[in-house]
């Protein structure tokens, strides 16, 4: 049976990577029918091109791997306007491709970087109209489709011009404000990162100092920690949108971790400041704000180990088209969101082991093995075993006690002893720069 906080954690995946939490008492689930008010409902369609419908309308996620498109905004309205100042228009900021396994082993994150040059189809306009297809860097895509207006139009041009350049179809979206963003860190009191060296912005372009080592940054500081471009340590020397792309990452990454602890979760004043600043901060396809939807597809990733939330950085190049500069994609690109269009998982994941074909449960209860009167406890189409073993029909058994490290051979039909390659134990997690261990 599973422990009282493994069951949170199982949700809390869910919760930072769409913004909604479920719970199960009736006062979780009253607060959080009541901050389900609060999210704008973007119903995209007859805007976006290709979209996919849920074979089980009354259950979209249900053994169907998820596309989440997540995308930040510099909205600059509002309390929006005190954090950047205030410019008109709506401009794209940040944007993820989060991909959700259709076996919920796996979670995989694609940041798009901004400034890459994208064909941007055709999109409709807020009234009606259409705009011609044309190059441009990718955030274009936002502020053109919006018509300056509509977030909803900005969204689904974005989508669109996903769906065209990766070749993923996007299944569910989200929009992410600024503002929310401070929400949701200042809710879980917070999040802590262990820097390699001290960061310093630009005061011109985002306020941040930070010294090196443990630093817990609160919602204000958080923002700018995603904002900032210019300056000193982690990167910000560079300038550069890909550097600012990578700390971005590590921030996601030790939020996740900060959420699936017991940190938050097992405090409940934690855990509905969380919901209600969540839930405030987005604008979401119907499926995405519906709490019922959402809380099956948490309880679908109830299984899903912490290192398998896996973040993925695309290969680039500096390039110029006309007079201006950008960067263009790498040929690996196309093998990634190949992989994520086939639900194939990236090589760090780490999957549990198949059962082997000729084990009892698999065959029935024949002897270990499977073929062959004489073969060892191995596979049948190699003719290894693994070392420690023998055929339980009286075949052959290892060079060595399955105990001793010396036991490196395994005996074979013919009296010979081959070398058996032992199986390679899981690498240990590789943290990104800045998360705390």
């Amino acid at each position: 049976m599973r422990s009282w906080r493994k069951m949170f954690v199982l949700r809390g995946v869910t919760m930072s990577v769409v913004g909604v939490m479920a719970f199960g008492s009736a006062a979780a689930a009253t607060a959080y029918h009541n901050a389900i008010a609060q999210i704008d409902v973007q119903d995209l369609d007859g805007l976006v091109a290709e979209q996919v419908k849920p074979k089980d309308p009354s259950d979209p996620f249900k053994d169907e791997p998820v596309n989440l498109l997540l995308m930040g905004t510099d909205i600059r309205d509002g309390s929006n306007a005190d954090i950047g100042g205030t410019v008109s228009g709506m401009r794209s900021d940040t944007t993820m491709l989060v991909h959700i396994s259709a076996d919920r082993e796996w979670i995989e994150i694609v940041s798009l970087p901004r400034d890459t040059f994208v064909d941007i189809p055709s999109c409709q306009l807020p009234d009606g109209s259409q705009t011609q297809p044309y190059r441009d860097k990718f955030n274009a895509s936002f502020e053109v489709g919006s018509g300056d207006t509509s977030l909803k139009h900005a969204a689904a041009c974005t989508i669109n011009t996903v769906n065209a350049i990766t070749g993923v179809t996007v299944t569910n979206h989200a929009v992410v404000k600024m503002n929310g963003v401070i929400d949701v860190v200042d809710a879980i009191g917070g999040v802590k990162m262990c820097l390699p060296e001290a960061m310093h912005g630009d005061p011109r372009s985002a306020r941040i100092d930070l010294e090196a080592g443990e630093n817990r940054l609160d919602g204000k500081t958080a923002i700018q920690f995603l904002r900032v471009r210019k300056g000193t340590g982690m990167g910000l020397e560079m300038g550069s949108d890909l550097t600012r792309i990578e700390r971005q990452q590590s921030f996601i990454n030790a939020t996740l971790r900060q959420i699936l602890s017991a940190e938050t979760l097992a405090d409940p004043t934690k855990t509905f400041r969380l919901i209600n600043a969540a839930l405030g901060s987005l604008s979401a396809d119907p499926d995405i704000a519906d709490p019922g939807k959402v809380a099956g597809l948490a309880w679908s990733l109830r299984e899903i180990e912490k290192r398998n939330i896996v973040m993925t950085k695309i290969p680039v190049y500096d390039t110029t088209e006309g007079a201006a500069s950008g960067i263009a994609w790498g040929p690996e690109a196309a093998e990634i969101f190949q992989r994520m269009a086939s639900d194939t998982p990236p090589d760090s994941v780490v999957l549990p082991e198949a059962e082997p074909s000729g084990s009892p449960s698999a065959s029935g209860g024949g002897t270990e093995g499977g073929s062959g009167g004489g073969g060892g406890g191995g596979d049948a189409g190699t003719g290894e075993t693994d070392a420690g073993t023998g055929d339980a029909g009286g075949g052959t058994e290892t060079g060595g006690d399955a105990g001793d490290p010396s036991a490196d051979e395994t005996g074979t039909s013919d009296g010979t002893t081959k070398p058996v390659t032992p199986k390679p134990s899981p690498s240990p997690e590789v943290l990104l720069e800045g998360v705390c261990a």
